[in-house]
Parts: C-alpha cells; sequence; structure tokens
C-alpha cells in the first residue's frame, strides 16, 4: 500500500500543511464491501411485478390459498423495498434541492438529513463515476496536473501560486530538480482508494484494518515541530509520498522545500512532492460552479476530488464537520485536537453537501460511523 499523508498542521519552522500517499497490494476491498448487494435502491416497478409470481413452481399439492399466501409475501417485501427506494431517493433530492438553495442549514439539519441517509443500502454505480471522472478530468486533469513535475513547470518558467495569485516563482534549476520528471501517480487507475479525513469521528472508529486493506491510501496527519520527531512519525508510513503545498503560500515555499531537502539528508524512504498550483485553481473554479464558494477548499476536499480521478473505488473515512454524534455525543474537531478552522477560511457545509450528494449517487461511499472491526 502507498500513501499520500496530508500534514494538517504547521511544523513550526520545518512544515506547513501537506499530504501522504502510499500503495499497497492490489487485493480488493472486500470485506466491508465497496459494492454493497443492490438491495432497494435496484428495486424497478418491473421488478416489484416480477416478484408478484412465484419464484419457483409450486408443488402439485399446494392449494391455491397457499398460492395466494406465497404471493402475498412476496408482493408486500416488493412494495416495502420500493417505498424504502423512493424514501431514499427523495432523502437525495432534498440534499441536492438544499445545495441549490442559498439558505444556510443548521448542524442539526445536517444531521438529521444523516441520520436518514446511512440507513439507505449503498450501491455503486460505475455509469455515474465514469461521468463524474470525466467532467473532473475536462477540467483540471489530477492524472497530469496535480502533482508539480519537470512535464508541467518547465525550467525557467514562472509560477503563479494558488492563493497568492499575484505573486510568481522562477522554477530555477535546483527547483527543477526538486520536481518529478513525470507525475508520480500517471500509473492510475488505482483500484480501491481510502481517503482519511482527520475528523474526531475516527477515534475508536474500528476503521484501521479496512483503511489498510486499501490499495491505495490518503491520509492526514499533525506532526511535532522537532526535525527528529517528524522523522519519526513520517516513518510509520513506510515508502509513502509527503505531498506539500509549496506553491499554495509565497510563505510556504520555504518551509516545504526545507522538509523536501531533511527528507533527502537523512536518506527517508518518503519523497516529497508538491501541489501545482494551476490544479488546485481550476479545481477550485470546477466547485465554484457547483456553489462551493470559499477562501480555499478544505486538503480532504481537495484529496478527495483527485481521488475521484485517480481511482475505481473511493470510501472516505474521518469526514465528519459536525460537534456531536448521530446520537448526540460530544465529538472533537479533529482526533488529534479540538481546534476549530478559522471562520470563513473553508465552505465546510457546502463541502460536505456535495460528498452526500456523491454518496448518494453511488460515485464515493463515505463511512459514516465505526467499522465492523478493527
Amino acid at each position: 500500500m502507498r500513501a499520500v499523508i496530508a500534514l494538517a498542521a504547521a511544523l513550526g519552522s520545518l512544515l506547513l500543511g501537506g499530504c501522504l500517499l502510499r500503495l499497497g497490494g492490489q487485493q480488493p476491498l472486500r470485506a466491508r464491501g465497496w459494492e454493497e448487494e443492490a438491495g432497494v435502491a435496484a428495486v424497478t416497478p418491473k421488478v416489484v411485478r416480477a416478484l408478484r409470481s412465484p419464484l419457483t413452481p409450486l408443488p402439485h399439492t399446494e392449494n391455491r390459498y397457499g398460492l395466494a399466501a406465497r404471493r402475498t409475501t412476496l408482493n408486500k417485501n416488493g412494495i416495502y423495498q420500493f417505498e424504502q427506494a423512493s424514501k431514499c431517493k427523495a432523502i437525495q433530492d432534498n440534499i441536492l434541492s438544499s445545495s441549490i438553495k442559498k439558505k444556510r442549514y443548521s448542524e442539526d439539519y445536517y444531521l438529521h438529513i444523516v441520520t436518514k441517509l446511512q440507513n439507505c443500502t449503498w450501491i455503486r454505480k460505475p455509469e455515474e463515476s465514469t461521468k463524474f471522472r470525466s467532467e473532473l478530468a475536462s477540467c483540471c486533469d489530477a492524472v497530469h496536473n496535480f502533482i508539480a513535475s519537470q512535464n508541467n513547470s518547465p525550467l525557467g518558467s514562472n509560477m503563479s501560486y494558488e492563493v497568492d495569485s499575484k505573486k510568481t516563482i522562477l522554477i530555477t534549476e535546483d527547483i527543477f530538480k526538486m520536481l518529478p520528471v513525470s507525475s508520480p501517480l500517471s500509473v492510475y487507475p488505482f483500484k480501491n482508494c481510502a481517503v482519511v479525513g482527520n475528523g474526531g469521528i475516527l477515534k475508536n472508529s474500528s476503521c484501521g484494518a479496512e483503511i489498510d486493506s486499501s490499495d491505495f491510501v490518503f491520509r492526514y496527519n499533525k506532526l511535532n515541530e522537532k526535525k527528529t520527531e517528524f522523522l519519526e512519525n513520517i516513518a510509520a508510513y513506510g515508502d509513502a509520498f509527503l505531498l506539500l503545498p509549496a506553491f499554495s503560500f509565497r510563505s510556504n515555499t520555504a518551509t516545504s522545500f526545507k522538509v523536501y531537502h531533511t527528507l533527502k539528508e537523512f536518506k527517508a524512504t518518503q519523497r516529497a512532492i508538491f501541489f501545482h498550483p494551476s490544479y488546485l485553481k481550476s479545481l477550485a473554479q470546477f466547485w465554484r460552479t457547483k456553489g462551493v464558494k470559499a477562501y480555499r477548499l478544505s486538503s480532504g476536499f481537495m484529496i478527495t476530488s483527485a481521488a475521484l480521478e485517480l481511482c475505481e473505488n473511493v470510501k472516505l473515512y474521518g469526514f465528519w464537520p459536525f460537534s456531536k454524534s448521530i446520537e448526540k455525543m460530544p465529538i472533537s474537531h479533529h482526533y488529534y485536537d479540538n481546534q476549530l478552522p478559522k471562520p470563513g477560511f473553508h465552505a465546510m457545509p457546502k463541502e460536505y453537501n456535495q460528498i452526500l450528494q456523491l454518496h448518494g449517487k453511488g460515485i464515493l461511499k463515505l463511512q459514516f460511523g465505526k467499522c465492523e472491526s478493527d
């Protein structure tokens, strides 16, 4: 497994936020199921009509009353499944409707929606995934543009920063040598990808084994300030990529480059790579057209978007922007602390609404609570 780890908090003078990737084996994640049984959402009126007849021929000894009883049972099951499918469709329509309206919704409103949505059987819909992947690729092309490389960042060119867009950085020979020749993620598509957020709901979730059995893991983490502790912490991720925002803010550049040189100096197996600012700008514009307007997209939303292009199956863990669980139990903002984000910096409700829509459409799967076992 290879992972990309996004470091969610600053490492003092050593590191600002970033991400780390790790790629693993090719065994498909089936234990908890990327693809559930078709279940209620696959029931159509045509299927319901079929359920009104016995599935197998009745014995000749069965009388007409027994036949009527079997038909009644099958009919009730079909009606129940059809009603459940209709309810789940209504929930999805409600999520879509709320994303269009300008009204701000409360935390309790979203928790109410999530409570209903998690009771609907999730079904992967390959046609929807393909359609959305194509839409993302046409605007952003994560395969070639997500990571800064020598192919998309020519020597001697001036690169504009993602957020400090009026400022540029010259791609000197020293910087050019830091970049991979081409994107290390161009060997896509990866089969099963887990995107691990930093929500407090991840604590005691028993999702570790399920996450680690994925082919590719995108993780988020907070590391300590000291260089030795930093190296010890990331050593646990083995042969991984450390994705850094060197070209997002000018103030991030020197820190990110220092991380690159630190890994190289100590011959660490992890490798530092950098977000490409043009990709992040294109991605922000893509989501702006869908109503997600903020100072900057959250790292989790960026990585989720890239994973939808790079992976056949995407499952999200630790994405929970609420202060309490469905059972009304308090939850810390992060699994490692309860520090809240700057007000107005991210459009978390809008982002989460989009994630719920993608879940409902079968494009990605969102883990709402605990996994079955660790």
